[in-house]
């Protein structure tokens, strides 16, 4: 071979050799990419796995400490961080967040309520909208939460829906810092975790509000039901059940309205024009056949209504309302028209007191031929009955019992069934007592209580005197005992019509014939027993063949406080007798009533006295400074200087107060307080011959000892 030919072998070699060491380098470039490659793909594949164990974690539970625990959890063994935590927004930019989910090296922050303005790293993050990722660059360390710091972190804001709700913090990740490909992990994290917290708390505040509203729902004393195009309940609260009374699984799927009401048709037609388009119905107010209650009803139609749920209807039992407010129309007119009765009763007291002094005072006299007095007899017991009469009228104005100690019930009744008892057999009348021993005393002015008995028991009987021949004629009487003291009246009569019972206590309504009543007995009862502190309402009948009909009556009385006073028994004032030497008297009398003059003038001139008459109580009261009188009878209403007469009187000549005797037809408490303070005898109008005499007899006996 030739030089030449040496020389391109060898060239030839060498471009080989090169050739080769460059497609060694070419294959070494391409294996170390394909290496690269290879491992990228695997840390992606094992990104989008390590994702979707987490996007599976995040869609198995819409519990939001579940969801917080696990997104910590996950992010800090998947980047390889000592400590991770998420913390929760306020619901305002101004309120605190809060520490929901902390593991590793944070993980004592649970819980910690974390101030809007605190300068760590958490709050910052909450308030900012962008990944933060810090290394400590002095002794002092990153501060995360108050002294809590680190030497690195890096926070990215949890931001779902345009919301930021949160954020979570990595705490010292692996070499203290976190690769572009970390940053863009956490953030893909940060993303799937705040769609799931979101939704989380959307659900548990839909939840809260379900619940809350369920509670209300159940909590409303009113019913509620929501009924289907059937009327039947598809839903009921707790309070429905009970009016309905049963159990609320019994009620649902029932038809509502023979639920509630039984036959009426009221309701189904308010339901049917609401099924027909109507928003919402006038307001129902009816009685259940079932419980004997009223309702008052309002139906609305259900905003988008389906089929299933047509309306909602509100029910509230009313009983206690109306009854109240039966109550309270039945006080008023008592007190309107106990004003009235009060002055005409007071009216009507003088000329009653003439009518029965003057009658009295004719009888006394001798010499009448037997035909007139006769109609003198008929004058007298015909204004005595006048005088009851006015009597009860006074009583029904009184505002309450003068006098209060204990009663026995039982006892009342037995007296007063005592006191009845000729007037029962004659009329063949069986009164039967069904009387708990040991009754508890009630509180209370006897003679008024003793008014309802007998006025309860006047009324069973003229019930039971109209029962058909052969039917017979029972009166029952009853009391028990429980918190309160119960007192029933009832008959087997013909009833109580139901037009009648609306206005059972309203004064002066009566059903019996002109002239057999005033209308004012039960109207009495009610105020004599509203003034003791009770309620008398009428009840129904009892049951069977032989009450068919028939009427009942119930007090209810509180008992007598364990230091309420026993009764003082009543003492019969002893007559006085007058001594002869001593019988002449001078007497001044106030009184503008001609009538009642004439009277007491009759009466004491034909007994020797000297009566003057005072024209005017001006007049009245110069007489009584200028001269001495051993009595001075005074009208209680009679008035002077701008208020009563005695009053007046007692002030200016105080040394004549042990002559003064008042004549006063008013019952009121007050009236008898007045006259007890100032010290003053009094006599009743309409008053008798007998009761006047004694009344002046005890003054001039006490001026004397």
């Amino acid at each position: 071979m030739t030089i030449g030919g040496l020389v391109v072998a060898a060239g030839a070699a060498v471009a080989a050799g090169t050739a080769i060491v460059r497609l060694r380098r070419r294959l070494r470039n391409a294996e170390h990419e394909s290496r690269r490659t290879s491992e990228e793909l695997n840390r992606r594949l094992a990104e989008l796995f390590s994702l979707q164990e987490l996007s599976y974690i995040l869609s198995d539970s819409i519990q939001l400490d579940r969801i917080v625990g696990q997104v910590v959890r996950f992010a800090m063994r998947f980047l390889d961080a000592r400590g991770a935590l998420v913390a929760l927004a306020g619901e305002s930019v101004h309120d605190p967040s809060t520490v929901a989910g902390a593991d590793g090296s944070v993980a004592a922050l649970v819980g910690t309520a974390i101030p809007a303005d605190d300068p760590g790293l958490v709050a910052q993050s909450v308030r900012s909208e962008r990944i933060e990722v810090v290394r400590r660059e002095d002794d002092a360390g990153i501060s995360l939460v108050g002294q809590t710091v680190a030497d690195s972190a890096a926070a990215v804001p949890l931001r779902a829906h345009g919301v930021v709700v949160g954020t979570l913090v990595l705490v010292e990740p692996r070499d203290g810092v976190l690769s572009s490909e970390d940053i863009r992990l956490l953030s893909t994290v940060a993303t799937h975790a705040a769609v799931a917290l979101a939704n989380a708390r959307f659900f548990d505040l839909v939840r809260r509000g379900k619940e809350q509203w369920e509670t209300a729902f159940d909590a409303l004393t009113e019913g509620m039901a929501v009924v289907d195009a059937q009327f039947r309940v598809r839903r009921a609260n707790r309070a429905l059940a009970t009016m309905l009374g049963q159990a609320l699984p019994a009620v649902i799927g029932s038809p509502l309205s023979q639920a509630l009401l039984g036959r009426s048709q009221a309701l189904l037609d308010m339901l049917e024009a609401v099924r027909q388009g109507a928003e919402r119905t006038p307001v129902l107010v009816a009685r259940s056949d079932h419980t004997g209650r009223h309702y008052r009803v309002i139906v609305t139609r259900m905003p988008g209504a389906t089929p299933d749920q047509l309306a909602v209807v509100l029910v509230e039992d009313v009983t206690d309302a109306q009854l109240m407010e039966a109550q309270l129309i039945q006080s008023e007119k008592l007190a309107t028209v106990g004003q009235l009765v009060s002055g005409v009763a007071h009216e009507l007291n003088n000329p009653l007191t003439s009518i029965t002094g003057l009658s009295e005072f004719l009888l006394e006299q001798k010499g009448l031929a037997s035909g007139d007095r006769g109609h003198l007899k008929v004058i007298h017991e015909q204004a005595e009955r006048a005088g009851r009469i006015v009597r009860n009228l006074l009583t029904f104005a009184r505002k309450g019992p003068s006098e209060r100690s204990r009663v026995d019930l039982n006892d009342l009744v037995q007296r007063t069934l005592l006191l009845m008892s000729y007037d029962l057999k004659l009329r063949q009348i069986e009164p039967r007592r069904v009387l708990e021993a040991n009754l508890p005393e009630v509180l209370g002015d006897r003679h008024a209580l003793q008014q309802v008995v007998l006025n309860l028991l006047t009324n069973a009987a003229q019930a039971v005197g109209e029962n058909q021949p052969g039917r017979p004629r029972i009166v029952v009487i009853e009391t028990w005992a429980d918190a309160l003291i119960h007192l029933r009246v009832s008959d087997n009569g013909p009833g109580i019509p139901e037009e009648v019972r609306r206005q059972l206590f309203t004064p002066f309504f009566s059903t019996k014939e002109p002239g057999q009543g005033t209308g004012l007995g039960l109207s009495i009862c009610y105020s004599i027993v509203k003034t003791h502190g009770g309620h008398i309402s009428e009840e129904l009948p009892r049951q069977g063949h032989e009450w068919e009909g028939g009427a009942a009556f119930r007090v209810d009385l509180p008992p007598a406080p364990s230091d309420a006073p026993r009764e003082r028994p009543e003492a019969e004032p002893e007559p006085v007798a007058l001594p002869a030497s001593l019988a002449r008297r001078t007497i001044l009398l106030v009184d503008d009533d001609p009538a009642v003059r004439r009277l007491v003038v009759a009466l004491f001139a034909k007994e020797g006295h000297a009566v003057e008459v005072a024209r005017t109580a001006q007049h009245a009261l110069d007489l009584a400074g200028s001269r001495r009188f051993d009595l001075i009878l005074a009208d209680g209403q009679a008035a002077a200087k701008g208020k009563l007469f005695v009053e007046e009187l007692i002030d200016r000549h105080p040394d004549v107060k042990p002559a003064v005797l008042v004549a006063t037809g008013d019952v009121r408490p007050t009236t008898d307080e007045m006259l007890t303070r100032l010290g003053l005898r009094y006599v009743r109008k309409p008053f008798n011959l007998r009761d006047l005499r004694e009344e002046a007899a005890r003054v001039w006996a006490e001026m004397l000892s």
